[in-house]
């Protein structure tokens, strides 16, 4: 045997003890998504940013200098002036005197609140309307072919619309409040989730394990329930990370249009930018704060779901 042969029959050994190694080892889908999650330095700044965000959400309110509704200066407050930043107040004072970096900081718990709840409620409602339409259109013959599309024409007719003029409805309709604004933001991620996963699992009911339960005589209900809804959920946390984003975005939206919380003692990054319109001549950093706030954070939850989307699918995967 040639030393060119030996070498490379060394190394073939060495691929294949590597490869031994890794099987037995065994690593799941999300364990190698978070590999690849911890080698994506977009994932790492996005996961940065929310757990800055999150940690002054939390941490933050018990910690700030002032209450955020006091208006302990103003008395400083006069026709064209509005004091600016200084010892005292860090980011300055707003047009009543309330120091404007606790209300910020305060304002982060709000946003993150809206955020995450109408997440959720979009989450909890389109994922059952999604895994019924699912299950019923991939196992459930003839007359889960019609519960489908009943539930797809719904769904359909909540797309039509555009999402920010369907909230505005919603809003509308129910009257302004931060209860309010959680439902309506909520109620515009319903069809996205919907469709994502009924898709996902009409993909799943044409796979091999399906076959071989379908053959082993396991019913249908069990075999949506058991194994192809746990293996279609990937895509929706996905996009549930994506739409923490247009969510938070949305709601400040409403409560800039007014249809947001009522009461100015708790304050919300989208009622401040609101409020700072009118002051936006002698005081730009009213608003040039809180959209910043908003700006960020959104940013922080695309960058960490787009990273999370191309770590689950293998389409993306670089």
């Amino acid at each position: 045997m040639t030393i060119i042969s030996r070498k490379k029959k060394e190394k073939i050994d060495r691929l294949a003890e590597l490869a031994a190694r890794d099987d037995e080892r065994g690593v799941s889908l999300w364990q190698e998504a978070f590999r690849r999650l911890r080698r994506n330095p977009a994932a790492m700044v996005g996961a940065v940013i929310l757990g800055l965000f999150v940690i002054v959400s939390v941490v933050g309110p018990f910690l700030v200098p002032y209450a955020p509704e006091a208006q302990h200066w103003k008395d400083e407050i006069r026709v064209g002036f509005l004091p600016g930043v200084r010892a005292e107040n860090w980011f300055g004072v707003d047009h009543i005197g309330r120091d404007q970096f606790s209300r910020m900081i305060v304002g982060a718990r709000q946003t993150l609140l809206v955020g995450v709840v109408a997440t959720m409620i979009g989450l909890a409602v389109g994922s059952l309307i999604g895994g019924i339409a699912g299950a019923a259109a991939g196992l459930g013959g003839r007359w889960g072919r019609a519960v489908d599309n009943v539930l797809m024409r719904f769904i359909d007719m909540l797309l039509a619309m555009p999402s920010l003029l369907l909230a505005i409805s919603i809003a509308a309709i129910l009257g302004a409040g931060l209860t309010t604004v959680m439902i309506a933001v909520g109620a515009v991620s319903v069809p996205v989730f919907a469709r994502l996963l009924r898709g996902s699992m009409i993909a799943q009911s044409n796979s091999d394990y399906v076959l071989a339960a379908t053959s082993l005589g396991v019913r249908k209900p069990k075999i949506a329930l058991s194994h192809v809804i746990p293996n279609s959920l990937a895509p929706v946390i996905v996009q549930a990370t994506l739409t923490l984003a247009t969510a938070i975005i949305e709601a400040a939206a409403l409560s800039f249009l007014g249809l947001g919380n009522n009461d100015a003692a708790i304050p919300e990054w989208g009622m401040m930018l609101a409020d700072a319109q009118r002051y936006i001549d002698i005081a730009p950093r009213l608003a040039i704060l809180p959209a910043l706030g908003i700006i960020i954070t959104a940013l922080g939850f695309t960058l960490l779901g787009e990273a999370m989307r191309e770590a689950l699918d293998p389409k993306l995967r670089k």
